[in-house]
């Protein structure tokens, strides 16, 4: 039987943060000038990863999601991808990644058995993306998109939607997805940990981005999906598909099978949660792998969390974590779980 919860949710994906650095400063996850970064002696080794994914998965977890910070600045990443696709347990191995590093790995994670592939696209034009990410490196994603693109054959394209800054793109991106085989997922500007800036009438609900689709495309078709994926899926009628993530407006807190463990080891059972569990220092001080994942099952058993339902609710709905409390602990930094 599935490991579940108190709510009845299994625990079936874990999302790996493999580093908190990141290559770029977007304006809803990482809008300060400054950050505290883990340290790098913290971080777990690729063996060290490995053996938690072998616990996890001695558990039932069977789809694991590579992510940051932005993963491609890990030295080798391939190798871990190489060393996780050996195990049959796990169905899906992924990687979510912003794009500026994978034109020069696209081809590694290829042969290294990587089954699918995420980047981050929230523009098409390279000054907005200047101004979204204070960096100048648009044209290197575009090419890792088109490289990659050549080689997985399909890949996904997540980008988070903000009123006001590239509200207009929808349809622009939706066709640059299609012209490369990809899908395009809108994500709704999310109030976790880093997005300082966040206000809610920045916030392109689900049913507008859906509205404006259809006043462009006509009808969208629901697509059936698994019930635990974040993603609404829809084709058009020209039998295109789009996803939308609705975290924000239409939380998905009852469905939800995911599990974070950050780059140092932290497990985080929500994306909202302020606490999480230490498996770095079981891990390293020679804790059988029997007795860590007794306290992984212990733990996910009285799993209760609903973070973004609890948020949705608030009345009066600002900036989640402030600054000085991000500062004072970097595990709440949306780069460091591995949103």
């Amino acid at each position: 039987m599935s490991l579940v919860d108190l709510l009845g949710r299994p625990l079936r994906s874990l999302r790996v943060s493999v580093t908190d650095r990141c290559n770029l400063r977007c304006q809803y996850c990482m809008p300060e000038k400054e950050y505290t970064w883990l340290p790098r002696g913290d971080l777990l080794s690729f063996e060290e990863i490995l053996r938690v994914v072998k616990v996890f998965a001695g558990l039932g977890v069977d789809k694991i999601r590579l992510t940051g910070g932005e993963p491609l600045l890990r030295r080798d990443l391939h190798e871990l991808v190489r060393l996780l696709v050996a195990d049959p347990r796990l169905k899906d191995v992924a990687l979510t990644t912003n794009g500026v590093l994978l034109a020069d790995q696209a081809q590694a994670l290829h042969s290294a058995g990587l089954m699918r592939l995420t980047v981050s696209l929230d523009t098409l034009h390279a000054d907005r993306f200047t101004a979204l990410t204070r960096l100048t490196t648009h044209a290197r994603v575009l090419q890792g998109i088109e490289v990659s693109a050549r080689l997985f054959g399909t890949l996904k394209i997540d980008s988070v939607i903000m009123r006001g800054v590239n509200d207009d793109e929808l349809i622009p991106l939706v066709e640059y997805a299609r012209g490369h085989g990809a899908e395009v997922r809108f994500i709704e500007y999310m109030d976790v940990g880093g997005a300082t800036e966040w206000a809610a009438d920045k916030v392109l609900p689900r049913t507008e981005i859906l509205g404006r689709l259809e006043a462009r495309y006509g009808r969208l078709e629901p697509l059936e999906e698994s019930a635990w994926a974040p993603a609404d899926r829809f084709r058009l009628p020209d039998g295109a598909t789009v996803g939308v993530i609705a975290s924000t407006t239409t939380p998905f807190c009852g469905t939800c099978d995911r599990a974070r463990l950050t780059a140092d080891g932290v497990w985080l059972m929500c994306l909202y949660s302020t606490g999480g569990i230490d498996l770095r220092a079981p891990l390293r001080a020679g804790t059988p792998d029997s007795e860590l994942a007794a306290r992984i099952e212990e733990a996910w058993r009285g799993r209760t969390d609903r973070g973004a339902e609890l948020r949705a609710a608030e009345r009066e709905r600002g900036v989640y974590l402030p600054v000085a409390t991000l500062k004072e602990n970097p595990h709440l930094e949306m780069h460091t779980r591995g949103g």
